[in-house]
């Protein structure tokens, strides 16, 4: 009897099972039948970008993962780096030139720094600034500084005069370590500076026996003296603020304006190595670097696979491009850095059979223009291709994760929460962001451009938000009630466009895209098309007022040292390529242009010279005769018809 009473209580409850399975059954299988009937087309999208999306949730769980263990252990840099050194006391962490630095050596100089500047009073909360050239010292010294819990600001080795004092003022240093040969420029501005920094003379030499400290003849200690009489600190835990703490200020280019520092804590230096790491890097690789070590891309980004991964990392004094690939064979490299234009400059060298002599597979940076993509991976052979986008300051970072040519990352449209990024409507005259009805930001569309931003939420490194030193600066990136009322967002500057696929593609500044004849020009496009038809020329674009003249006529400064530019083909090829709207009302032929470290072209001051020939400091300025289609030249009678509109544009 209990035999059967029990087989009909199994009965019961198989029955019960299956029904509950068949009903899960029938609603996944309706819920499929409603996508593909309904929408079909995000079926397709999602289905296409699926992989992309899982290779980049994956990446993302590992940096979290990391940040996370980093947390656990309130770590900071120095920190995370003796773990490295322990791993590989003896391996390649720095080349230059002809040196070799282990990962032991990068840690004992660090100790020796942490020594000598806790000597001189240096302690937990200090500033220490660096004004020094790309060197393995560089690193190593501010790992020493911040073992002692100072800050170190990365200064900008270009700067001089009111930008040099800003950026030691801005940063508040207690003191500087600066490179010998910058000692003219702290002279022309030491007036200026607080009498009671505490200034260090540095020279890039190998430490000698211990001997007398000494001052220099100008008064200021040999911070090399300094080194080589005082033992290394014995290693300790960083005395800092932890992994939330901060590690470096970082300076904005200066493209306009004074220079910004931005705020580096440890979290955001480890998500941005990370990140970029988990790509398509490993442990194994020699990684060459020859951009600034002051800017976030070479000192943070590329040092940071070695303080962080282990990597070897390659340093070079400066960019060559000529030198670019024969260093990669040289030293044996298997990734490589670029920034900006870099990757023009180097396609635009002869061609060479080293061009492929080399064991390069990834190459990671921003800036590779999509008009020169393939043709670059095609020539010199380059497997991979990580091109990535963000602002130091910021927290709107994205990638590249499967090298679609072009593409500086992408808007996951499968599960787009998970990674809070967007693009947003902005007034094209304001450059405010347009709200609806319930005064929430509006998103972009596909293919619809707008300006990308970033959620801002605490405690996450990738969304945590630290801005400036300079709250009053910070706070101007930031918006308010971006998807929901009291939420808050990083707003990058920078308009961007995604297709359906949520691929994204930049567009341009906001301030730099102007109004020409009803219609928007965008400055990078413009300058992306002059620079292919013009042989790879350094070119700017701009737009520049004319008097009585609805919007801004576009002007282009363009490097010609040689006189070999032939306007004639360039109006035919440009007429070819670009709307008449967009092609460059204005030409000024300039012998040279002033660039950034990180190879961004100033156009400031162009803009504010505009077509005025008395203004151009000899550069020759040509404007457009729409009928000819051709490049006149504009002297001081051209100027002024121009200006009473005798000359029609």
């Amino acid at each position: 009897m209990f035999l059967a009473l029990g087989a009909v209580v199994a009965f019961i409850a198989v029955y019960q099972y299956l029904g509950l399975l068949f009903t899960a059954v029938v609603f996944i299988t309706s819920g499929l039948l409603y996508l593909l009937i309904f929408h079909t087309r995000w079926c397709y999208v999602a289905l296409k970008t699926a992989p992309r999306d899982v290779r980049a949730l994956c990446c993302y769980v590992k940096v979290l993962l990391i940040a996370w263990k980093c947390s656990r252990q309130n770590a900071t840099v120095p920190d995370i780096f003796h773990e490295v050194v322990q791993r590989n006391p003896n391996k390649k962490c720095f080349l230059f030139q002809e040196e070799e630095w282990t990962f032991k050596e990068v840690e004992d100089y660090s100790l020796r720094v942490t020594a000598v500047l806790k000597n001189q009073g240096i302690k937990k909360g200090n500033i220490v600034g660096l004004l020094t050239n790309n060197c393995p010292q560089m690193p190593a010294i501010w790992l020493g500084a911040t073992r002692l819990g100072a800050v170190c600001p990365l200064i900008n080795i270009n700067q001089r005069g009111n930008a040099l004092i800003h950026s030691i003022n801005v940063a508040k240093c207690d003191a500087l370590i600066f490179s010998d040969e910058y000692l003219s420029a702290i002279h022309d501005v030491s007036s200026q500076l607080d009498p009671k920094l505490k200034l260090y003379k540095f020279s890039h030499r190998p430490l000698k026996s211990p001997k007398s400290e000494k001052a220099s003849g100008d008064g200021i200690p040999d911070f090399i003296d300094l080194l080589e009489v005082t033992p290394p600190a014995p290693w300790t835990k960083a005395d800092g603020f932890g992994f939330q703490g901060k590690l470096l200020y970082i300076y904005t280019s200066g493209t306009t304006g004074l220079p910004k520092a931005a705020v580096i804590t440890t979290s955001r230096f480890i998500f941005m190595v990370a990140g970029l790491h988990h790509m398509r890097l490993n442990s194994s690789d020699v990684v060459y670097c020859s951009l600034p070590l002051y800017h976030t891309a070479g000192g943070v980004v590329s040092v940071g696979q070695a303080l962080v991964f282990g990597c070897t990392v390659i340093l070079k004094p400066k960019f060559s491009a000529s030198q670019f690939f024969p260093d990669c064979a040289k030293y044996k490299a298997t990734a490589a850095h670029y920034i900006g234009e870099m990757c023009r400059y180097i396609l635009a060298t002869p061609p060479s059979p080293v061009d492929k002599q080399h064991n390069v597979r990834v190459i990671f940076g921003n800036g590779l223009r999509p008009q020169i993509w393939t043709e670059f991976v095609t020539r010199f052979n380059i497997k991979y291709v990580t091109e990535f986008y963000g602002a130091t300051e910021g927290n709107a970072n994205i990638a590249n994760t499967d090298g679609t040519p072009g593409a500086i990352g992408f808007l996951s449209r499968i599960f787009p929460s998970v990674y809070p990024i967007a693009i947003i409507k902005v007034d094209q005259e304001t450059g405010e962001p347009v709200r609806d009805s319930q005064g929430l930001c509006q998103m972009a569309g596909p293919d619809e451009p707008g300006v990308f931003i970033g959620k801002i939420s605490a405690n996450n490194p990738s969304r945590e938000y630290h801005g400036y030193v300079d709250k009053a600066a910070s706070d101007k990136k930031v918006v308010k009630d971006v998807f929901v009322k009291g939420d808050s967002a990083f707003i990058s500057g920078d308009i961007l466009v995604a297709d359906e696929f949520g691929y994204l593609y930049f567009r341009d500044r906001t301030g730099d895209t102007f109004r020409w004849r009803g219609e928007n020009v965008s400055t990078s496009e413009v300058e992306a098309a002059i620079s292919r038809v013009a042989s790879h020329r350094d070119a700017v674009v701009y737009g520049v007022l004319v008097p009585n003249t609805e919007g801004r006529a576009g002007m282009c400064g363009i490097v010609d040292p040689d006189g070999s530019l032939d306007l004639e083909q360039l109006a035919r090829d440009l007429a070819r390529d670009l709307p008449p709207y967009a092609r460059p009302i204005f030409v000024r032929v300039m012998s040279s242009m002033d660039m950034t470290g990180t190879f961004k072209m100033k156009k400031t001051d162009l803009q504010k010279e505009g077509f005025d020939p008395s203004l151009t400091k000899g550069d020759k300025v040509y404007y457009l005769d729409m009928k000819q289609n051709k490049y006149i030249p504009l002297g001081p009678q051209e100027y002024e018809c121009i200006n009473n509109g005798k000359i029609r544009l």
